[in-house]
Protein backbone atom coordinates (compact mmCIF):
# COMPACT_ATOMS: atom_id res chain seq x y z
CA UNK A 1 0.00 0.00 0.00
CA UNK A 2 1.40 3.60 -1.05
CA UNK A 3 1.39 6.43 1.04
CA UNK A 4 -1.88 8.98 1.25
CA UNK A 5 0.57 11.69 -0.96
CA UNK A 6 1.62 9.54 -3.44
CA UNK A 7 -1.64 7.91 -4.13
CA UNK A 8 -2.93 11.24 -4.84
CA UNK A 9 -0.75 12.37 -7.59
CA UNK A 10 -1.19 9.27 -9.23
CA UNK A 11 -4.81 9.48 -9.33
CA UNK A 12 -4.44 13.12 -10.41
CA UNK A 13 -2.25 11.89 -13.04
CA UNK A 14 -3.79 9.06 -14.13
CA UNK A 15 -7.09 11.08 -14.42
CA UNK A 16 -5.24 13.48 -16.80
CA UNK A 17 -4.03 10.02 -18.89
CA UNK A 18 -7.58 8.91 -19.06
CA UNK A 19 -8.57 12.58 -20.69
CA UNK A 20 -9.64 11.14 -23.71
CA UNK A 21 -12.20 8.28 -22.59
CA UNK A 22 -13.91 10.67 -19.82
CA UNK A 23 -14.55 12.66 -23.26
CA UNK A 24 -15.61 10.18 -25.65
CA UNK A 25 -17.93 8.58 -22.98
CA UNK A 26 -19.19 12.01 -22.76
CA UNK A 27 -19.92 12.63 -26.47
CA UNK A 28 -21.68 9.48 -26.38
CA UNK A 29 -24.08 10.27 -23.98
CA UNK A 30 -24.71 13.58 -25.17
CA UNK A 31 -25.48 12.39 -28.30
CA UNK A 32 -27.80 9.95 -26.78
CA UNK A 33 -29.97 12.09 -24.10
CA UNK A 34 -32.93 10.52 -22.43
CA UNK A 35 -34.73 12.16 -20.03
CA UNK A 36 -36.47 11.61 -16.35
CA UNK A 37 -37.05 7.43 -16.13
CA UNK A 38 -36.68 6.89 -20.11
CA UNK A 39 -32.87 6.72 -19.13
CA UNK A 40 -32.56 2.38 -21.00
CA UNK A 41 -29.72 2.94 -23.15
CA UNK A 42 -28.04 5.24 -20.75
CA UNK A 43 -29.23 2.69 -18.02
CA UNK A 44 -27.99 -0.44 -20.09
CA UNK A 45 -24.37 1.01 -21.62
CA UNK A 46 -23.13 2.50 -17.74
CA UNK A 47 -24.24 -0.81 -16.66
CA UNK A 48 -22.04 -2.54 -19.41
CA UNK A 49 -18.82 -0.15 -18.70
CA UNK A 50 -19.33 -0.69 -14.74
CA UNK A 51 -19.46 -4.74 -15.20
CA UNK A 52 -16.60 -4.52 -17.73
CA UNK A 53 -14.71 -2.61 -15.54
CA UNK A 54 -14.86 -5.58 -12.71
CA UNK A 55 -17.70 -3.89 -10.42
CA UNK A 56 -20.93 -5.53 -9.17
CA UNK A 57 -23.99 -3.79 -10.48
CA UNK A 58 -27.59 -3.61 -9.50
CA UNK A 59 -30.53 -1.56 -11.10
CA UNK A 60 -31.83 1.36 -8.97
CA UNK A 61 -34.30 3.73 -9.22
CA UNK A 62 -36.22 2.24 -12.29
CA UNK A 63 -33.57 3.72 -14.75
CA UNK A 64 -30.35 4.05 -12.69
CA UNK A 65 -27.42 1.75 -11.75
CA UNK A 66 -25.48 1.39 -8.39
CA UNK A 67 -22.13 -0.46 -8.83
CA UNK A 68 -20.39 -2.15 -5.72
CA UNK A 69 -16.74 -2.82 -5.33
CA UNK A 70 -15.80 -3.68 -2.18
CA UNK A 71 -12.43 -2.54 -1.00
CA UNK A 72 -9.74 -4.82 0.10
CA UNK A 73 -9.39 -3.28 3.61
CA UNK A 74 -12.57 -2.54 6.15
CA UNK A 75 -13.87 0.66 6.50
CA UNK A 76 -16.64 3.07 6.54
CA UNK A 77 -18.93 3.34 3.27
CA UNK A 78 -18.65 6.05 0.46
CA UNK A 79 -21.12 7.06 -2.67
CA UNK A 80 -20.14 8.84 -5.33
CA UNK A 81 -23.28 10.03 -6.86
CA UNK A 82 -23.83 10.98 -10.44
CA UNK A 83 -26.93 12.00 -12.34
CA UNK A 84 -27.56 10.83 -15.76
CA UNK A 85 -31.23 12.46 -17.19
CA UNK A 86 -31.70 15.33 -19.58
CA UNK A 87 -33.87 17.58 -20.62
CA UNK A 88 -36.62 18.34 -22.62
CA UNK A 89 -34.73 20.67 -24.94
CA UNK A 90 -33.48 21.29 -28.48
CA UNK A 91 -29.94 21.49 -29.04
CA UNK A 92 -28.78 24.78 -30.75
CA UNK A 93 -24.96 23.84 -30.72
CA UNK A 94 -23.10 23.26 -34.08
CA UNK A 95 -20.90 20.78 -32.60
CA UNK A 96 -19.99 17.00 -33.93
CA UNK A 97 -21.60 15.60 -31.17
CA UNK A 98 -24.95 17.03 -30.81
CA UNK A 99 -27.71 15.37 -29.80
CA UNK A 100 -29.30 13.13 -32.38
CA UNK A 101 -32.65 13.13 -30.37
CA UNK A 102 -35.25 15.47 -31.99
CA UNK A 103 -36.40 17.88 -28.57
CA UNK A 104 -34.13 16.39 -26.13
CA UNK A 105 -30.60 17.90 -24.81
CA UNK A 106 -28.35 17.24 -22.07
CA UNK A 107 -28.55 20.94 -21.31
CA UNK A 108 -27.30 20.60 -17.62
CA UNK A 109 -24.04 18.54 -17.81
CA UNK A 110 -25.56 15.67 -16.24
CA UNK A 111 -23.53 13.90 -19.62
CA UNK A 112 -20.26 15.11 -18.15
CA UNK A 113 -21.46 13.60 -14.58
CA UNK A 114 -21.66 11.08 -15.58
CA UNK A 115 -18.29 10.65 -18.15
CA UNK A 116 -16.60 11.33 -15.22
CA UNK A 117 -17.40 9.10 -12.66
CA UNK A 118 -17.71 6.25 -15.13
CA UNK A 119 -13.82 7.63 -15.51
CA UNK A 120 -13.35 7.29 -12.33
CA UNK A 121 -14.58 4.23 -11.93
CA UNK A 122 -11.76 2.89 -13.71
CA UNK A 123 -9.34 4.29 -11.67
CA UNK A 124 -10.56 2.85 -8.23
CA UNK A 125 -10.77 -0.13 -9.47
CA UNK A 126 -6.81 -0.34 -10.32
CA UNK A 127 -6.85 0.65 -7.12
CA UNK A 128 -8.52 -0.82 -5.14
CA UNK A 129 -6.14 -2.32 -2.97
CA UNK A 130 -5.88 1.01 -0.92
CA UNK A 131 -9.66 1.34 -0.49
CA UNK A 132 -10.86 0.87 2.48
CA UNK A 133 -14.77 -0.48 2.95
CA UNK A 134 -17.79 -0.39 0.43
CA UNK A 135 -17.87 1.66 -2.39
CA UNK A 136 -21.08 2.85 -3.97
CA UNK A 137 -21.41 4.22 -7.62
CA UNK A 138 -24.86 5.84 -7.90
CA UNK A 139 -25.62 6.90 -11.62
CA UNK A 140 -28.72 8.73 -10.48
CA UNK A 141 -32.06 9.19 -12.74
CA UNK A 142 -34.42 11.80 -12.91
CA UNK A 143 -32.86 14.47 -10.92
CA UNK A 144 -34.82 17.53 -13.49
CA UNK A 145 -37.84 17.59 -11.18
CA UNK A 146 -37.97 13.84 -11.36
CA UNK A 147 -37.08 13.37 -7.37
CA UNK A 148 -34.81 10.27 -8.91
CA UNK A 149 -32.59 10.65 -5.87
CA UNK A 150 -35.82 10.26 -3.18
CA UNK A 151 -36.30 7.33 -4.53
CA UNK A 152 -32.69 6.01 -4.40
CA UNK A 153 -32.95 6.88 -0.83
CA UNK A 154 -36.51 5.08 -0.36
CA UNK A 155 -35.22 1.87 -2.08
CA UNK A 156 -32.44 2.03 1.19
CA UNK A 157 -29.75 2.34 -1.04
CA UNK A 158 -28.11 4.89 1.48
CA UNK A 159 -29.33 2.67 4.36
CA UNK A 160 -25.48 2.01 5.01
CA UNK A 161 -23.52 5.19 3.84
CA UNK A 162 -21.58 6.74 5.74
CA UNK A 163 -20.53 9.41 3.49
CA UNK A 164 -21.44 10.54 0.11
CA UNK A 165 -20.11 13.03 -2.50
CA UNK A 166 -21.47 14.62 -5.76
CA UNK A 167 -20.28 16.76 -8.13
CA UNK A 168 -21.86 19.39 -10.52
CA UNK A 169 -20.49 21.08 -13.41
CA UNK A 170 -20.89 24.69 -13.02
CA UNK A 171 -21.11 27.51 -15.44
CA UNK A 172 -20.54 30.40 -12.39
CA UNK A 173 -17.18 29.13 -11.96
CA UNK A 174 -14.15 29.42 -14.29
CA UNK A 175 -13.25 26.21 -16.09
CA UNK A 176 -11.09 23.72 -13.79
CA UNK A 177 -11.57 25.73 -10.54
CA UNK A 178 -13.31 23.24 -7.95
CA UNK A 179 -16.19 24.95 -5.88
CA UNK A 180 -16.81 24.38 -1.99
CA UNK A 181 -19.49 25.56 -0.15
CA UNK A 182 -19.96 24.75 3.58
CA UNK A 183 -23.98 24.85 5.04
CA UNK A 184 -26.74 25.73 2.72
CA UNK A 185 -25.41 25.66 -0.82
CA UNK A 186 -28.66 25.05 -3.24
CA UNK A 187 -32.59 26.21 -2.13
CA UNK A 188 -35.48 24.01 -1.64
CA UNK A 189 -37.23 24.04 -5.06
CA UNK A 190 -41.40 23.79 -4.82
CA UNK A 191 -43.64 24.49 -7.90
CA UNK A 192 -47.51 26.02 -7.44
CA UNK A 193 -50.54 26.28 -9.25
CA UNK A 194 -53.28 29.21 -8.77
CA UNK A 195 -56.38 28.64 -10.79
CA UNK A 196 -58.89 31.29 -10.17
CA UNK A 197 -62.45 30.55 -11.31
CA UNK A 198 -65.40 32.49 -11.97
CA UNK A 199 -67.50 33.67 -14.69
CA UNK A 200 -67.18 34.50 -18.10
CA UNK A 201 -68.43 36.44 -20.74
CA UNK A 202 -68.22 39.50 -23.28
CA UNK A 203 -65.34 41.86 -23.13
CA UNK A 204 -67.74 44.47 -23.59
CA UNK A 205 -70.28 43.40 -20.77
CA UNK A 206 -67.70 43.03 -17.47
CA UNK A 207 -70.15 43.63 -15.26
CA UNK A 208 -72.69 40.49 -15.95
CA UNK A 209 -68.97 38.85 -15.99
CA UNK A 210 -66.76 37.39 -13.24
CA UNK A 211 -63.37 37.96 -14.22
CA UNK A 212 -61.03 36.15 -13.17
CA UNK A 213 -57.83 37.90 -14.45
CA UNK A 214 -58.60 40.27 -12.79
CA UNK A 215 -58.31 38.30 -9.60
CA UNK A 216 -55.14 36.81 -10.61
CA UNK A 217 -53.46 40.08 -10.92
CA UNK A 218 -54.39 41.13 -7.52
CA UNK A 219 -52.78 37.52 -6.47
CA UNK A 220 -49.82 37.91 -8.69
CA UNK A 221 -48.92 41.08 -6.51
CA UNK A 222 -50.29 40.18 -3.57
CA UNK A 223 -47.91 36.40 -3.43
CA UNK A 224 -44.44 39.07 -4.19
CA UNK A 225 -45.60 40.14 -0.88
CA UNK A 226 -45.09 37.26 1.24
CA UNK A 227 -41.21 37.79 0.72
CA UNK A 228 -40.68 41.31 0.74
CA UNK A 229 -43.13 42.26 3.79
CA UNK A 230 -43.54 38.77 5.72
CA UNK A 231 -39.83 37.15 5.56
CA UNK A 232 -36.37 38.91 7.34
CA UNK A 233 -35.15 40.39 4.77
CA UNK A 234 -31.96 38.77 5.04
CA UNK A 235 -33.34 35.06 4.83
CA UNK A 236 -32.50 32.93 1.28
CA UNK A 237 -35.75 32.96 -0.85
CA UNK A 238 -37.34 34.04 -3.97
CA UNK A 239 -40.65 33.94 -5.76
CA UNK A 240 -41.08 33.52 -9.32
CA UNK A 241 -44.09 33.51 -11.28
CA UNK A 242 -43.66 33.94 -14.61
CA UNK A 243 -46.92 31.64 -15.99
CA UNK A 244 -50.43 33.88 -16.50
CA UNK A 245 -52.88 32.24 -18.35
CA UNK A 246 -56.26 33.57 -19.37
CA UNK A 247 -58.28 34.46 -22.28
CA UNK A 248 -57.01 33.46 -25.59
CA UNK A 249 -59.34 36.43 -27.51
CA UNK A 250 -59.06 40.07 -27.04
CA UNK A 251 -63.00 40.62 -26.40
CA UNK A 252 -63.88 37.34 -24.24
CA UNK A 253 -63.13 37.55 -20.45
CA UNK A 254 -62.44 33.75 -19.21
CA UNK A 255 -64.61 31.52 -17.12
CA UNK A 256 -60.54 30.28 -15.26
CA UNK A 257 -57.92 32.01 -15.07
CA UNK A 258 -54.05 30.28 -13.96
CA UNK A 259 -50.92 31.38 -12.23
CA UNK A 260 -47.78 29.16 -11.69
CA UNK A 261 -44.39 29.70 -10.62
CA UNK A 262 -41.64 28.31 -8.10
CA UNK A 263 -40.60 29.84 -4.78
CA UNK A 264 -37.34 28.67 -3.05
CA UNK A 265 -35.49 29.02 0.11
CA UNK A 266 -32.72 27.95 2.10
CA UNK A 267 -34.77 27.67 5.40
CA UNK A 268 -36.81 24.85 5.70
CA UNK A 269 -39.39 26.81 8.66
CA UNK A 270 -39.77 29.74 5.53
CA UNK A 271 -40.76 26.97 3.56
CA UNK A 272 -43.42 26.18 5.50
CA UNK A 273 -44.70 29.85 6.10
CA UNK A 274 -45.17 29.94 2.13
CA UNK A 275 -46.55 26.95 2.13
CA UNK A 276 -49.34 28.05 4.54
CA UNK A 277 -49.77 31.80 2.80
CA UNK A 278 -50.23 31.21 -0.58
CA UNK A 279 -53.87 29.42 0.00
CA UNK A 280 -54.54 32.06 2.64
CA UNK A 281 -53.84 34.64 0.35
CA UNK A 282 -55.73 32.94 -2.65
CA UNK A 283 -58.76 32.08 -0.06
CA UNK A 284 -59.24 35.72 0.45
CA UNK A 285 -58.87 37.21 -2.61
CA UNK A 286 -61.53 34.70 -4.12
CA UNK A 287 -63.99 35.08 -1.40
CA UNK A 288 -63.33 39.25 -1.87
CA UNK A 289 -64.26 39.16 -5.58
CA UNK A 290 -66.95 35.98 -5.79
CA UNK A 291 -64.82 33.53 -7.03
CA UNK A 292 -63.42 30.11 -5.97
CA UNK A 293 -59.41 29.58 -5.55
CA UNK A 294 -57.57 26.71 -6.06
CA UNK A 295 -53.81 25.73 -4.99
CA UNK A 296 -51.55 22.89 -6.53
CA UNK A 297 -48.22 22.41 -4.85
CA UNK A 298 -45.97 20.47 -7.06
CA UNK A 299 -47.88 18.92 -9.58
CA UNK A 300 -47.98 15.60 -11.81
CA UNK A 301 -44.38 13.97 -11.04
CA UNK A 302 -42.96 17.15 -9.67
CA UNK A 303 -41.18 15.95 -6.55
CA UNK A 304 -40.25 19.27 -4.06
CA UNK A 305 -36.65 19.07 -3.13
CA UNK A 306 -35.25 20.23 0.25
CA UNK A 307 -32.33 22.74 0.48
CA UNK A 308 -28.90 21.13 -0.14
CA UNK A 309 -26.91 21.68 2.81
CA UNK A 310 -23.25 20.31 2.75
CA UNK A 311 -22.03 19.24 6.03
CA UNK A 312 -19.41 21.39 7.12
CA UNK A 313 -16.95 19.22 9.03
CA UNK A 314 -16.38 17.29 5.33
CA UNK A 315 -16.03 20.49 3.47
CA UNK A 316 -13.34 21.38 5.87
CA UNK A 317 -11.54 17.93 5.04
CA UNK A 318 -12.11 17.87 1.74
CA UNK A 319 -9.99 21.45 1.32
CA UNK A 320 -7.37 20.03 3.13
CA UNK A 321 -6.94 17.06 1.37
CA UNK A 322 -7.16 19.29 -1.94
CA UNK A 323 -4.26 21.51 -0.52
CA UNK A 324 -1.04 21.11 -2.15
CA UNK A 325 -2.46 19.17 -5.69
CA UNK A 326 -3.54 20.35 -8.99
CA UNK A 327 -6.93 20.58 -8.19
CA UNK A 328 -7.38 24.10 -6.88
CA UNK A 329 -10.60 25.10 -5.22
CA UNK A 330 -12.56 27.95 -4.32
CA UNK A 331 -15.55 29.51 -1.58
CA UNK A 332 -18.39 29.62 -3.81
CA UNK A 333 -21.50 31.69 -3.54
CA UNK A 334 -24.98 29.72 -2.52
CA UNK A 335 -27.49 29.09 -5.58
CA UNK A 336 -31.65 29.26 -5.49
CA UNK A 337 -31.35 26.25 -8.18
CA UNK A 338 -32.54 22.77 -6.77
CA UNK A 339 -30.65 19.99 -6.68
CA UNK A 340 -31.98 16.34 -5.32
CA UNK A 341 -28.38 15.60 -4.05
CA UNK A 342 -30.14 17.45 -0.81
CA UNK A 343 -32.37 14.00 -0.27
CA UNK A 344 -29.03 12.21 -0.06
CA UNK A 345 -27.41 14.59 2.68
CA UNK A 346 -31.05 14.28 4.70
CA UNK A 347 -29.97 10.47 4.97
CA UNK A 348 -25.99 10.71 5.90
CA UNK A 349 -23.03 13.26 5.44
CA UNK A 350 -21.52 14.03 2.92
CA UNK A 351 -20.53 17.24 0.44
CA UNK A 352 -22.09 18.40 -2.81
CA UNK A 353 -19.01 19.97 -5.19
CA UNK A 354 -18.97 22.00 -7.99
CA UNK A 355 -16.42 21.95 -11.04
CA UNK A 356 -16.12 25.35 -13.28
CA UNK A 357 -16.89 25.04 -17.16
CA UNK A 358 -16.67 28.29 -17.93
CA UNK A 359 -14.38 29.29 -20.77
CA UNK A 360 -15.17 32.81 -22.43
CA UNK A 361 -12.35 32.18 -24.90
CA UNK A 362 -13.76 29.09 -26.19
CA UNK A 363 -17.56 30.20 -26.20
CA UNK A 364 -18.64 28.07 -23.27
CA UNK A 365 -20.91 30.74 -21.95
CA UNK A 366 -24.47 30.02 -22.06
CA UNK A 367 -26.22 28.81 -18.59
CA UNK A 368 -27.34 25.77 -17.40
CA UNK A 369 -30.80 24.68 -19.15
CA UNK A 370 -30.32 26.90 -22.06
CA UNK A 371 -30.26 25.88 -26.09
CA UNK A 372 -26.73 26.50 -26.41
CA UNK A 373 -25.40 25.25 -23.28
CA UNK A 374 -21.72 23.71 -23.36
CA UNK A 375 -18.70 22.50 -21.38
CA UNK A 376 -15.20 22.88 -21.32
CA UNK A 377 -13.85 19.34 -21.83
CA UNK A 378 -10.85 20.01 -21.23
CA UNK A 379 -10.99 20.19 -17.54
CA UNK A 380 -13.38 17.20 -17.37
CA UNK A 381 -10.67 15.18 -16.35
CA UNK A 382 -10.10 17.11 -13.30
CA UNK A 383 -13.96 15.91 -12.43
CA UNK A 384 -12.92 12.17 -12.43
CA UNK A 385 -9.87 12.90 -10.60
CA UNK A 386 -11.84 14.84 -7.50
CA UNK A 387 -14.02 11.60 -7.18
CA UNK A 388 -10.93 9.14 -7.51
CA UNK A 389 -9.85 10.78 -4.66
CA UNK A 390 -13.37 11.64 -2.52
CA UNK A 391 -13.16 7.50 -2.85
CA UNK A 392 -10.48 7.10 -1.40
CA UNK A 393 -11.61 10.09 1.23
CA UNK A 394 -11.12 7.29 4.78
CA UNK A 395 -7.40 7.46 3.80
CA UNK A 396 -6.91 10.89 2.83
CA UNK A 397 -8.85 12.89 5.63
CA UNK A 398 -6.41 11.34 8.35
Amino acid sequence: MMNDTELKQILIQEAKEIESYVIKTRRYVHQHPETAFEEIKTQDFIEAELKNIGYETIRAARTGVVGILNGENPGQTIALRADTDALNLTEENDVEYASKISGKMHACGHDAHTAMLLGAAKLIFKHRADLSGPLKLIFQPAEEGGGGGKLICDEGHLDNVDRIFGIHVWRELEAGLIGLRKGGMLASADAFTVIITGKGGHAAAPHQAIDPTAVLVDIYNALQKIVSREIDPFSDVIMTTPVMQGSDAFNVIPREAKLMGTFRTMDPDVRKHIVTRIPEIVKGYCEAWRCEGKVIFNEGDMIPYPPLINDAQTIDEISRILEGTKLKYVSMDPSMGGEDFAFYLQKTKGAFLTLGIYNEEKGITSPHHHPQFDVDEAVLWKGTALYSILAFYQLFKV
